[in-house]
């Protein structure tokens, strides 16, 4: 009776393990289930490669990442949109986030990134620093100014004195890049990373005034998380040797 006792005891603690184990939700052990993960617009390429490293070394995960400009992304977060995980193209965005409360501990700033103006391949308008944006025959866009890139651009421009008007403004830096790379405007500024990634339809531009632009870039489990341990993991993740490759590959800065 004592041993018939004791298998049924062991029976139900293995079940509750294993429903433990595929759930995904608060409690489950770290790189379990599905992990959703709020990221700026800029870290497209390389979040998409690190989610699929990360679900390689962790079997039976699911990174889902959702892709905008920092800005919208923390208004989402704190009108309650369920995520694990937010990663920030700046940390005036992420305060929002950590002021309203919403974030679990203190943000890690885990990558840095500077602008170049992208130009259409061979730079036609022979494009050589931000003074040639206030030419009149060059249609540029730029980020909306509540966008990190938009406000990095907004450092940039007055440190060289440049009088730049926008034909548009844009909420995040892979739109304004696509407006070069369909045609509609002469010139962008962008991220190195995302000219980098659009090498076979843009030439990048460096210029002096983007070294007083640095933007930093912080993640952070979310306070609400659905798998917070699975998010603590993917930050882990993010920040180790595998993953800062993958971002300085894509052209990241190292914080």
């Amino acid at each position: 009776m004592v041993a018939g006792l004791a298998a049924t005891a062991l029976l139900a603690l293995g079940a509750c393990g294993s429903g433990d184990e595929s759930s995904g939700t608060v409690g489950a052990p770290a790189g379990t289930g599905d992990i959703t993960v709020f990221a700026a617009a800029s870290l497209t390429e390389a979040f998409t490669q690190i989610g699929k490293d990360f679900e390689a070394a962790n079997p039976g995960t699911k990174v889902i990442v959702n892709f905008a400009g920092s800005s919208a992304l923390a208004t989402q977060i704190n009108q309650g949109a369920p995520a694990d995980v937010f990663a920030s193209a700046a940390p005036a965005n992420m305060k929002t986030v950590t002021d309203a409360g919403n974030a679990e501990g203190q943000p890690t700033i885990f990558a840095k990134n500077q602008l170049v103006i992208a130009v259409a391949k061979g730079n036609p308008k022979g494009i050589q620093g931000l003074p040639d944006l206030s030419k009149s025959d060059v249609k540029v866009a730029l980020c909306a100014a509540q966008v990190p890139c938009g406000a990095a651009a907004k450092k940039a421009l007055a440190a060289s004195g440049a009088n730049v008007t926008p034909v548009t403004q844009e909420q995040d830096v892979k739109a304004a890049l696509s407006k070069v790379t369909l045609g509609e405007v002469d010139a962008a500024l962008v991220y190195r990373t995302d000219a980098k990634a659009a090498a076979s339809s843009v030439d990048a531009v460096d210029f002096p005034e983007s070294a007083q632009a640095v933007n930093d870039y912080p993640i952070v489990v979310l306070k609400d998380a659905p798998n917070k341990a699975g998010g603590q993991a993917f930050v882990d993740y993010v920040t180790s040797d595998p993953g800062e490759k993958v971002l300085t590959d894509a052209g990241f800065q190292a914080p």
